[in-house]
């Protein structure tokens, strides 16, 4: 069978450093190169893309396989797909310079191969060194940290379309000695490029990273360096049982609040218009938005039904966020903001679906459980109590980003941590849900769906 006229298999694969392989060789870019080729020749019904494991020709790669006939290509550089995919996957014609055609000697150098990587791992096996997934796993914060740094220091945005080491310190008022070594650290992780003295961002890092661009995510993901200082205390926190601190939004300060509020807004903005979908706005009216925080979720809903009228509840701090971005919708005479406490005060009544997003998480059991009495009380006959948190499997080791979660829960709160959905549909049935189910949707966080009788 063969579903496409080619098929390319890629290898991908990265190796200890020192080690040769393709992914140390400039795979990355072969593979995007090849990708961008075929799309903008119009092939991408025509040609499949497969990244793979090591081929084998390791000191020659990168290495790639085009069947149905079969041909393998070593030592393919970005500059030399344009030819491939012209000669090759136009015309039919291999590129010979870059061909191996030599079968027995291709065979022999894969078998070599393989025998020093099983010698290899003989060794390390009988020393008992440890792994190489264990060794990235205790050091993958080095990575991290440089790249939380560089948020907080605004590194990208220094870089801009190209500086050195020195005018980048300048700018941002840092050490220069200490700036360089953290500009390599980047370039090494691939995030910057170094070109002499000059160093410039890649592309993920000017469109992602600096100030500008209008997918610039920086303002959001400051956040994760808020709770990697949280993280730090995960061991002391594992024996205390209980968040070490200050745990409370309040006690936080505008600057917490406002980088949350901005990561909670960049999620829910993805997710709004899946949950609107899954949920629908048939027969809602009024809709309560619990802990609505940047009120994404309700300009997605009113956006979506012009006869939905929306509550935004949440802390005081926290609703002036909200309004700038309702006002930006445009949507002021349809949503407003209420200010209270989800943990004590009651929500009114009469509505017809309420809403209680990423809330669950930061409560324990018992907070959830009259939390979720209080939406039952706000709600009308038939009305629709929607919760969209991490959600547990019964063995509540996945899946993985939610068992992870109740981690950053415990060194963040008091009780907070994440739920099976066994735990929600208990809370919801006795707060006097019928019809409760778990609906998966894509992506870390999944829903539970309940209605009133």
């Amino acid at each position: 069978m063969e579903p496409f006229r080619y098929h390319v298999f890629i290898c991908d694969q990265k190796k200890p450093e020192g080690v040769p392989c393709c992914e140390a060789r400039g795979s990355a870019a072969t593979i995007e190169a090849l990708r961008k080729e075929v799309a903008a020749r119009g092939l991408m019904d025509d040609v499949q893309i497969t990244l793979c494991g090591s081929l084998g020709a390791c000191e020659r790669g990168p290495n790639l396989v085009v069947y149905p006939e079969g041909v393998w290509y070593s030592g393919v550089r970005a500059e030399d797909v344009p030819e491939i995919v012209e000669s090759h996957f136009l015309h039919g014609r291999p590129v010979e310079r870059l061909v191996n055609r030599d079968a027995a000697a291709l065979r022999a150098e894969i078998q070599s191969n393989r025998a020093k990587m099983l010698a290899a791992q003989r060794a390390r096996e009988a020393a008992g060194v440890l792994p190489d997934e264990l060794n990235e796993t205790l050091r993958g914060y080095m990575e991290s940290r440089a790249l939380l740094t560089a948020l907080e220091l605004d590194v990208f945005t220094a870089v801009g379309t190209g500086a050195t080491a020195e005018e980048v310190a300048r700018k941002l008022s840092t050490h220069a000695r200490a700036t360089e070594m953290l500009l390599n650290a980047l370039a090494s992780m691939g995030l910057l490029r170094k070109d002499g003295g000059v160093f410039q961002n890649a592309p993920a890092t000017a469109r992602y990273f600096a100030e500008g661009s209008k997918d610039n995510a920086r303002p959001g993901v400051l956040h994760i360096a808020n709770i990697w200082h949280r993280w730090s205390t995960l061991t002391d926190c594992v024996r205390a049982g209980t968040a070490v601190g200050s745990r409370e939004i309040a006690e936080r300060g505008n600057d917490w609040t406002e980088s949350f509020i901005a990561a909670m807004h960049r999620n829910a903005g993805e997710r709004a218009p899946l949950v609107v979908a899954t949920v629908g706005t048939g027969g809602v009216e009024r809709m309560l938005d619990v802990g609505g925080g940047s009120a994404a979720y309700s300009i997605a809903f009113a956006k979506a039904s012009e006869k939905l009228h929306a509550t935004v509840f949440d802390l005081p701090g926290v609703l002036p966020i909200a309004q700038r971005h309702i006002s930006a919708a445009g949507l002021a005479s349809r949503i407003d903001t209420r200010a209270g406490d989800l943990r004590r005060d009651h929500f009114g009544t009469g509505f017809n679906l309420v809403l209680v997003s990423a809330i669950c998480h930061m409560l324990g059991p018992e907070e959830n459980q009259d939390l979720l009495q209080r939406c039952s009380e706000a709600l009308g006959p038939q009305g629709r109590l929607v919760v969209q948190d991490f959600i547990l499997e019964p063995s509540k080791t996945a899946p993985k980003q939610a068992a992870l979660f109740a981690l950053n829960m415990l060194v963040g709160t008091e009780a907070g941590s994440t739920y099976s959905h066994e735990e929600y549909s208990a809370w919801m049935r006795q707060a006097g849900f019928a019809r409760v189910r778990h609906v998966r949707l894509p992506g870390p966080a999944s829903l539970m769906i309940g209605e009133k009788p």
